[in-house]
């Protein structure tokens, strides 16, 4: 595909989706909807000016799903503002790690008892389809750092934090086939790729999120230095702890997630000399911006939310390319009955089943956990790890089924979670206002008594 063709259908796509974006949210149809659509056009069902076959380029797969994926999770990390002390972090937490390793094992089952693939294959299928996806669940995810509906935070956490804990049960799936140290009895998996590699990528991205943050917001408020270049922060942020977690051995996808976080939570001293309650006024363009990020009182707001407006471009450029590609590969996979039947398993039941196991004993509406067991959408992370295990060596029949597997769950969901994002999403915000204003109606019932 020569380079004008490439510009020609990129700047028809942006164009469309700048004039077309607000209709979209209206519509019971989703822009990756349309990427997809347009990618499979492009590809070898179409025109044929794509080729991304999975087997002869996974290298390259892999590097284009992972940049996309670190850019979501930095997003997704500078999104979720409540305190890590509320009590509305233990769904995404208890999502993220218990309905996960529910929907691996699964999965794992059904693929090893009802298709006969062998035992590690069937664990790095649950593994490459159990994480959620952070990227396509745009439209259920939280719209403000202070957003407090329960449903938006615990998808959105759960997306952030399962994209990264789902690498030790991939990891685990490559072993058992001979591709992948475990150690004597597994204890190197368990002592590194589950321990160490959890708590290190958290610890190493908490901490170089606030080191950093604060050392821009100290600059910034006593220097009035390190001003500007919000983007090669957040860049430079999301690559510094990935490249560091990684050289540590931990997972380097919840270092990102975790340094997004800790950024989120950098603010500023409120005993600095000067610090101010609102901003400075009657000033004007670059004046106006350096004295905001400079200010004592409001550095930190302003940083977070220049590195968030930055980082939320790139991940709709991400998305774009991204869903291209996999509407481009789709005609590599090969889907049949077994295929279908075992995709209506993954959505109508396996992924409500993990939820409502997960969730027991949560106090969440019976409209949360539907709406919770419903939007389990995959996506980015799924294609990155199917890619990851085609360059450690998967071989064999496996391959064929799941790459199968793989691209199509993600179809799948694409569109019918792309469907059904707008209605039932609308349906619940009604519900959940009515409710609202039962409850306060009442209570002024009972003050005027």
């Amino acid at each position: 595909m020569t380079f004008p063709l490439w510009a020609l259908v990129i700047g028809a796509l942006l164009v469309t989706m700048s004039l077309a974006g607000s209709l979209l949210k209206r519509l019971p149809v989703s822009a990756s909807m349309l990427y997809l659509a347009v990618g499979f056009g492009l590809g070898t069902a179409g025109w044929g000016l794509m080729t991304p076959d999975p087997r002869q380029v996974p290298d390259i797969l892999e590097r284009v799903a992972e940049v996309a994926l670190l850019i979501s999770l930095f997003s997704v990390g500078l999104k979720l503002g409540l305190p890590l002390s509320s009590r509305q972090w233990r769904l995404p937490v208890r999502l993220a790690f218990a309905s996960m390793a529910l929907t691996v094992g699964l999965i794992a089952a059904v693929a090893y008892f009802l298709m006969g693939l062998p035992l590690g294959a069937a664990v790095l299928i649950g593994g490459i389809l159990a994480p959620t996806d952070p990227v396509l669940a745009s439209d259920v995810q939280v719209d403000e750092p202070g957003d407090r509906d329960l449903l938006r935070f615990s998808l959105t956490g759960e997306g952030g934090l399962n994209d990264g804990a789902a690498f030790p049960f991939v990891f685990l799936g490559l072993g058992l086939l001979g591709l992948h140290d475990l150690g004597v009895a597994g204890w190197r998996w368990f002592a590194i790729d589950v321990l160490w590699g959890l708590a290190g990528g958290l610890g190493i991205g908490a901490l170089l999120g606030t080191m950093i943050g604060k050392l821009v917001l100290y600059l910034r408020t006593h220097h009035q230095e390190a001003v500007g270049l919000d983007e090669f922060l957040a860049l430079g942020l999301v690559a510094l702890a990935y490249g560091v977690a990684q050289l540590a051995h931990t997972l380097g996808f919840l270092a990102v997630f975790a340094a997004g976080l800790a950024l989120q939570r950098v603010r500023e001293d409120s005993g600095s000399p000067g610090a101010a309650k609102e901003g400075p006024a009657g000033l004007q363009g670059k004046t106006a911006h350096l004295a905001v990020a400079t200010d004592p009182g409001l550095a930190g707001a302003y940083m977070r939310q220049a590195v968030r407006g930055f980082n939320e471009q790139l991940e709709r450029i991400a998305e774009l390319v991204i869903v291209l590609v996999v509407g481009a590969m789709l005609p590599y996979a090969r889907p049949d009955w077994t295929t279908l039947g075992f995709l209506l398993l993954l959505f109508g039941v396996l992924r409500p089943l993990s939820v409502w196991f997960g969730l027991l004993g949560a106090s969440v509406s019976r409209d949360q956990r539907f709406l919770i067991s419903w939007f389990g959408i995959r996506g980015i992370g799924s294609i990155y790890y199917l890619m990851f295990a085609l360059n450690h060596g998967l071989s064999g029949p496996v391959v064929e089924q799941a790459i199968t597997l793989t691209l199509t769950a993600v179809a799948v969901s694409i569109v019918i979670h792309g469907i059904s994002v707008t209605p039932l999403m609308n349906l619940y915000t009604r519900r959940r206002a009515r409710r609202s204003h039962r409850a306060s109606t009442g209570k002024r019932r009972d003050e005027t008594r």
